[in-house]
């Protein structure tokens, strides 16, 4: 692509501040910011991804796989200050889950150990975990906060924490991954995913972009899961006490 050819795909971002000022949305600041964020922080990714390619160190690998997984704990940390020890329950979450798809990935030879594959796909991993992380927590606090009554009256009657938090975890957990496996279901049809758009625009033969593609949904499948899941596990003992009773809202530190 041309830098011209670049520089006019800005129409695109004219259009919604078009609307936004015709229709008094306001929103006018935040599109600008966002692009202009976007454009500086994509345009540094690139120069730092092009150096650790290159280099091809597993030291440089770590630390950018360091890197994601931490943006991804400090955005995902916000909806679940409620939660005390939200942060390391984040990083646990989002560690397991790049060591477990990693692990597969690499340990079977699926891919190759390149610097190339390892962070293209922590990226997938990571970055979706974090929206799956954000949506469970937004559900999970709502849930537990809309159902306290019904959960104290359940410890009252001699029941467990698990028994009270039971079907408020359950929604939250269900909630968070019908996005994932209803895009699924339309896969190829309603859409073309990114990553296979972006391999076909580059010349690769479709058949082999769709091999890719594949992969990475049945890798969002298992982050959908083991986020949601292992969020859950580790979220809800600390909503109770020693003495099994809820506590109130604390904010994580």
């Amino acid at each position: 692509m041309s830098t011209t050819a670049l520089l006019l795909t800005l129409i695109f971002v004219l259009i919604p501040i078009a609307l936004s000022k015709t229709l008094g949305l306001q929103l006018e600041r935040d599109t600008i910011i966002a692009t202009v964020r976007s454009t500086i922080q994509l345009l540094l990714v690139g120069f730092v991804l092009k150096f650790v390619f290159d280099s091809e160190s597993f030291v440089f690998i770590f630390l950018m796989v360091s890197l994601m997984i931490g943006a991804a704990v400090q955005n995902a940390r916000k909806k679940g200050q409620q939660i005390k020890g939200i942060t390391w329950k984040l990083i646990v979450t989002f560690v397991l889950l790049e060591v477990l798809t990693q692990g597969i990935l690499l340990g079977f030879k699926i891919v190759p150990a390149t610097a190339q594959y390892i962070i293209s796909i922590t990226g997938m991993v990571v970055g979706n975990s974090m929206v799956l992380a954000i949506l469970f927590l937004n559900r999970f606090v709502s849930e537990v906060e809309a159902h306290r009554s019904e959960s104290e009256l359940i410890l009252s009657l001699g029941g467990t924490p698990k028994q009270a938090i039971h079907k408020q975890l359950i929604r939250s957990i269900q909630a968070s991954m019908i996005p994932t496996i209803e895009s699924q279901k339309t896969m190829g049809l309603v859409q073309l995913p990114g990553m296979m758009s972006g391999q076909i625009i580059a010349g690769a033969d479709p058949l082999e972009a769709v091999q890719f593609q594949i992969l990475v949904i049945f890798l969002l499948l298992t982050t959908a899961a083991m986020t949601s899941v292992c969020l859950g596990l580790l979220s809800y003992p600390t909503l109770f006490n020693e003495r099994m009773q809820m506590v109130q809202k604390e904010h994580s530190e």
